[in-house]
């Protein structure tokens, strides 16, 4: 056991979305565990980054590496250490259950004339910073869907999740761009589309990312212990359900899930 350094306040820092605020919570825990007081930021993605390479934020959760946050750590990246996955993320474009896989198995389905009749055109995102929203915008180019009235819109977490809650119940035909993880997909099962232009991006590495001038201050079992943290997409799924369905807190949702799989935080 390595002996216990100081425990300065740590500031901890993540994507003002839930899914961000799901791994966060788990991280503050790790580091409270370890004698840490903890200082809690979240900002959208690009001005998250900023933050972390002005100094401003120690452990950075999490930064999505190759294809979606590289943009922005790549700046400082000399300056920090990233640390192993906590989980595997990805884009998608999805579309509700009921929307019939025979007629929408693909991106490219969505300009068949029988199809784009009866599907809403306006695509609703989050917030312009996310790689999904970057790889959509350039998605209703590649595929000529522009020519055929879509658009895509950036916007809230908040409106995002309206957006969908409304169109499910309505029984409408619409696409979402997605990701995993996302409490959205165990909830209402949208179905991914295929999208062999590669356009969303590869299945990246959600890693913490800590500054290097932060690690002398930083107890070496609690950078031990979020080096070996495995969440998995289920994982920050299943704590994203509980903050959005359940109505928990995310420290109180990272509570009850540590509660069940403690073997997460085995070093």
């Amino acid at each position: 056991m390595s002996t216990r350094r100081s425990d300065p306040t740590i500031t901890v820092g993540n994507v003002a979305l839930s899914f961000h605020r799901a791994a966060a919570a788990v991280t503050r825990r790790v580091l409270e565990a370890h004698g840490h007081r903890v200082d809690s930021v979240e900002a959208p993605h690009e001005q998250l980054f900023r933050l972390q390479e002005e100094g401003g934020i120690d452990v950075l959760v999490s930064a999505w590496l190759p294809s979606s946050h590289d943009t922005y750590l790549s700046r400082y990246r000399d300056r920090v250490r990233v640390l192993t996955p906590h989980y595997r993320p990805y884009c998608v474009w999805a579309v509700p259950p009921y929307v019939p896989e025979d007629e929408v198995r693909e991106v490219a389905d969505l300009t068949r004339r029988e199809v784009a009749e009866r599907m809403t055109k306006a695509v609703d995102g989050i917030n312009p910073g996310a790689g999904i929203s970057r790889f959509s915008a350039r998605m209703v180019h590649a595929y000529g869907l522009d020519e055929l009235g879509y658009t895509f819109t950036p916007g809230t977490e908040s409106g995002f999740l309206s957006r969908v809650e409304r169109g499910i119940a309505a029984r409408e035909w619409f696409v979402v761009p997605l990701w995993r993880p996302q409490y959205l997909n165990r909830l209402y099962g949208l179905r991914p589309l295929q999208e062999p232009k590669g356009l969303l991006g590869s299945v990246d590495d959600a890693s913490p990312v800590v500054r290097l001038d932060a690690l002398d201050h930083l107890h070496p079992d609690a950078v031990a212990r979020l080096d070996s943290l495995h969440l998995g997409n289920d994982g920050v799924e299943e704590i994203d359900a509980l903050i959005n369905v359940d109505g928990l807190t995310p420290l109180r949702a990272a509570d009850r899930y540590l509660a069940k799989h403690g073997h997460t935080l085995t070093a």
